[in-house]
C-alpha cells in the first residue's frame, strides 16, 4: 500500500501507445496495422493508446483517423482495451472523433490541448469545457510538455476532475517524475479511482509504487512479451525480476536518443524484429538511415531481444 492509502498490487497496467503503419505514400497499411495489434494480443497486453503521439496523430486528416479507428476497432474486437486517441487542434473536432470512437466500441478515450502556442491555464480549461462534458464515455487527460510547451498542474487537473466525473485518469509525459508525484498526492486522496500513467516506459514501477497505475509507452512496440512479464511480475511483487527487467528497460531507454522522433527507431527495431514489413512513417518523418540502424541493431544484440 503506497503514501495514499492506495493498494497496488492487483492494479498495474502497460498500455502500449501504438504505433501507425503506413505505406510508403502515407496511406494505412491495413495488414501492417493489423500484424502489430494481433502481436500485443498474442503477447497477452493489457491495451494500446490508438493515434497517441507514437501513432503520429498530428498527421492524420479526420477521414484517415476514423479509417484507423475502424479498422482497429474491428480487428481487436474486445480481445485487449483501446484507447483511442482524439487530440484535435479544433476543440469541435476533437469532440467528433471521441464521440465516433464511442460509438464503435472504445473503451475511452485520451485527448491532449492544442499544441502550437503555450497556454494558459485558463485557456487550458476552456479547452476542456469545450470538451470533456460533450464526450459520451471515459475521458483521459494528456499532458506532454515537451510537444504542447505547457503543462497540465496537478492543481488543474484536480480542478477539471471535481467539474466532470467522465474525466478518468490522466496521462503524463514528463522526463522529471516529480509532476507524476504531485499528481499521485494531490488527486488520488479525493479521487482515489483516478488512473495515473507515466508516459516514459522506465518511469512504469516508479509510478505504480508512487499510486499510479502505470505506464503508456512506446517501447513495448518492439518487445511486448516483455513488458507483460515485468506487469506480471509488479503485480506478483517478484521484485528481484521487476529490478532485473527495470535494469533492461533502463539501457532500451537508449533508443530515445537513436532518431529523431524516436519512434523512426522503434519502427525499424519492429521491422528487424520481423513484426512490421514496412516502417514509413507520415511526411515530413523518414525511415532510420544506415547509421541509425546499426545503432539500433547494436542495441537489441546487446539487450538480447
Amino acid at each position: 500500500m503506497d503514501e495514499t492509502g492506495k493498494e497496488y498490487s492487483d492494479m498495474a497496467k502497460f498500455y502500449t501507445a501504438v504505433v501507425t503503419v503506413f505505406h510508403e505514400d502515407g496511406t494505412l497499411d491495413y495488414e501492417g496495422n493489423k500484424a502489430v495489434y494481433e502481436h500485443l494480443i498474442q503477447a497477452g497486453s493489457d491495451g494500446i493508446v490508438l493515434m497517441g503521439s507514437t501513432g503520429e496523430f498530428c498527421s492524420m486528416t479526420m477521414d484517415m483517423a476514423k479509417e484507423l479507428t475502424d479498422l482497429a476497432l474491428d480487428t481487436i474486437k474486445g480481445r485487449m482495451d483501446v484507447i483511442v486517441g482524439a487530440s484535435r487542434m479544433i476543440p469541435e473536432e476533437s469532440v467528433e472523433l471521441a464521440n465516433y470512437a464511442m460509438e464503435k466500441g472504445a473503451d475511452a478515450i485520451i485527448m491532449i490541448t492544442p499544441y502550437y502556442f503555450k497556454l494558459s491555464d485558463a485557456s487550458i480549461e476552456a479547452f476542456y469545457d469545450q470538451t470533456v462534458p460533450k464526450i459520451t464515455g471515459p475521458v483521459y487527460l494528456y499532458n506532454f510538455p515537451g510537444c504542447t510547451a505547457h503543462e497540465l498542474s496537478p492543481e488543474l487537473v484536480l480542478k477539471l476532475r471535481r467539474k466532470y466525473d467522465n474525466i478518468k485518469g490522466c496521462k503524463d509525459t514528463v522526463k522529471n517524475f516529480e509532476h507524476t508525484r504531485k499528481l499521485c498526492n494531490t488527486l488520488l486522496p479525493e479521487f482515489p479511482d483516478f488512473e495515473i500513467y507515466s508516459g516514459f516506459d522506465e518511469f512504469f514501477v516508479h509510478n505504480v509504487l508512487s499510486g499510479g497505475c502505470g505506464c503508456i509507452g512506446g517501447l513495448t512496440n518492439m518487445c511486448p512479451e516483455l513488458f507483460v512479464e515485468w506487469t506480471k511480475t509488479l503485480n506478483e511483487k517478484n521484485w528481484d525480476k521487476v529490478a532485473e527487467i527495470q535494469k533492461k528497460v533502463n539501457r532500451m531507454m537508449e533508443m530515445f536518443d537513436i532518431s529523431a522522433p524516436f519512434l523512426t527507431a522503434v519502427k525499424r527495431a519492429m521491422q528487424i524484429r520481423g513484426i512490421i514489413s514496412e516502417e514509413y512513417g507520415k511526411a515530413p518523418l523518414v525511415i532510420a538511415s544506415e547509421k541509425e540502424d546499426e545503432k539500433i541493431r547494436q542495441l537489441l544484440k546487446e539487450l538480447d531481444i
